[in-house]
């Protein structure tokens, strides 16, 4: 019985860890400040740690966000010496795997930080150094993260080429760079043409240096433009009522395509409807892959209340989330077949805005009245109109009227509960997966059973096992333990 009783709150505590690692970026949210995130965070990851490592290292396979994968990576590094060699192997597989996926601007952050923390033993100098190693264009960083490369060449001993050790360490001593990327930055220091063959960023410092006014700058800078670039500089465009460059929407992710609607004024939205409409829907046609159509009758009930308002560093990214989930559910549900039920009461997706109370418990009423075959709850969890409504709700669809789970019920929660170290949930009958990027629902969903407590640790250990097979791209044979997935 103690060891049944062990497995199920070591369940417990890795699915709360990551529900907090997908949900939270240790920033302000509605309801909690930065402090309070930060702290409540922070003894998470000591605590998976120290208790679970090899789980802890496995949820990097998982899909947790940026900031949280940034904060695993440094802990394994910087407590190496609390894992045998067997381990540190495994753990090293698996993040350099994962730095691969981060942006590259976070990983220089994250070697930053491990080199302020003297974190230089001989696997992390390695992984800084392959890491670099197979970057796509090393010359083409050496340029644009010029300081943080500097720095990791200094802290990991790098054996740098000739010309980018020059370039990065006496460059004007060099009287002609052989790399034309490096030659750009020369010449840009005196030539106002040269700049155009350089990163945005660096250009853009160049640009002001020599009085180049910002419309020419920006036509010229324009082939140049990474998608997220174009985006911002769009927006700003957009603020100060001047033209900008275009942006392809379509080609957006989902999730901040939504949050990119959701910025705009309604009368733009209204005036752009089958602009921004074509676009959702093609970014959530391609988030839903394989899966399309393949859900059947889908009901959704979906959190726009005011406290989906978010705060100044997540401004509404609740309701975005939100709103990408309604695309994705679309694209998800039969033909036909899909309600969405916003918790307002609007019916109109593209003019939607924080408002109102959480009346879920009526929503989900109405959503079960649809006989879905799925029912997908996206709310932050504070049903208060009237409070604890929808937990009643669930707890009597469930004991009484569908005992067999015809009808499978899922709550996604996209904001981390910093008092509670968890996403808020609405009932324990019903499981509660945290969410961040709406593209990410389809796995959450299939991970929120793991929350309902009729699997244990033996199941999570084999999703894991399977999750971190998968990330790495090896074969997986569920009869042998992975070594990430299990203790040896």
């Amino acid at each position: 019985m103690t060891e049944t009783l062990a497995d199920l709150i070591a369940c417990e505590d890795v699915l709360m860890f990551v529900n907090a690692a997908i949900t939270s970026t240790g920033q302000r949210e509605f309801r909690h400040h930065e402090g309070e995130q930060r702290l409540s965070l922070g003894f998470l990851h000591a605590y998976m740690l120290h208790n679970y490592r090899d789980l802890y290292a496995a949820s990097l396979a998982l899909d947790i966000n940026d900031h949280n994968a940034a904060l695993i990576v440094r802990n394994l590094l910087e407590h190496a010496a609390e894992a045998d060699a067997g381990r540190r192997r495994a753990e090293g597989r698996i993040i350099a795997r994962r730095l691969e996926s981060l942006p590259p601007q976070r990983v220089y952050r994250l070697f930053g930080a491990l080199r302020r923390a003297r974190v230089n033993n001989r696997r992390t100098r390695a992984i800084m150094r392959d890491w670099l190693a197979a970057r796509p264009d090393p010359a083409f960083d050496a340029v644009k993260y010029r300081g943080a490369v500097k720095a990791v060449a200094r802290h990991a001993h790098l054996d740098l080429d000739g010309e980018t050790g020059a370039f990065l360490f006496k460059p004007h001593t060099v009287r002609a760079f052989q790399k034309p990327i490096f030659e750009s930055w020369r010449r840009a220091h005196y030539e106002h043409g040269a700049l155009y063959g350089l990163p945005y960023t660096v250009a853009e410092g160049f640009a002001v240096k020599h009085g180049i006014p910002r419309a020419v700058f920006l036509e010229r800078i324009e082939p140049r433009l990474t998608r997220r670039e174009r985006l911002g500089l769009q927006e700003n465009a957009r603020r100060r009522k001047v033209e900008a460059v275009a942006a392809d929407l379509t080609a957006m992710p989902l999730t901040r395509l939504a949050t990119y609607v959701l910025a705009l004024p309604l009368d733009e939205r209204a005036a752009r409807r089958a602009e921004l409409t074509t676009a959702l829907r093609a970014s959530a046609r391609r988030a839903a892959g394989g899966r399309a159509g393949t859900w059947g009758k889908v009901a959704a009930v979906l959190d726009d209340s005011f406290s989906t308002t978010g705060s100044a560093q997540k401004k509404r990214r609740p309701l975005a989330v939100a709103l990408a989930g309604h695309f994705l559910l679309e694209a998800l549900a039969g033909a036909g077949e899909y309600v969405p039920l916003w918790t307002s009461g609007r019916s109109d997706a593209l003019l939607l805005y924080p408002y109102g109370p959480t009346p879920l418990g009526e929503r989900i009423v109405d959503g079960l009245d649809t006989a879905p075959d799925r029912l997908v709850i996206v709310s932050d969890g504070w049903d208060n109109a009237p409070p604890g409504l929808a937990a009643e709700v669930l707890r009597v669809w469930r004991t009484r009227l569908d005992p067999g789970r015809r009808v499978a019920v899922t709550h996604l929660n996209p904001v981390y509960d910093a008092d509670d170290f968890d996403v808020r949930r609405l009932a324990p009958t019903v499981p509660t997966a945290g969410i961040r990027d709406a593209e990410d629902l389809p796995a959450l969903v299939e991970l929120a059973r793991f929350a309902e407590g009729r699997v244990g640790l033996a199941e999570l250990r084999a999703h894991l096992d399977e999750q971190v097979a998968r990330f790495l791209g090896t074969p997986h044979d569920l009869d042998t333990p992975h070594d990430l997935g299990r203790t040896p």
